[in-house]
């Protein structure tokens, strides 16, 4: 946290501005007493759509893949 009074934030905004975004908090002080507070805004996370429609839409074909694995593995060996 950073305490800074207003002229000095007049000066130096864009400096200021730039700590705020990497995540510093900055407390804007008048004679002394903290009167504001300046924070990177709070961004959702995005959201995943669900999938399960998705999912069960896709046609499978064939036999699964883990059976092919297993079937040529044991023909390579005999």
């Amino acid at each position: 946290m950073v305490e800074v009074n207003i002229r000095e934030l007049r000066k130096q905004l864009a400096a200021y501005i730039a700590r705020a975004e990497a995540g510093e908090e900055i407390v804007v002080t008048r004679h002394g007493k903290a009167v504001a507070r300046l924070t990177a805004p709070v961004r959702p996370r995005p959201q995943f759509p669900d999938l399960t429609e998705f999912r069960a839409s896709i046609a499978l074909r064939g036999e699964a893949m883990s059976e092919t694995i297993i079937a040529e593995r044991q023909d390579a060996r005999y």
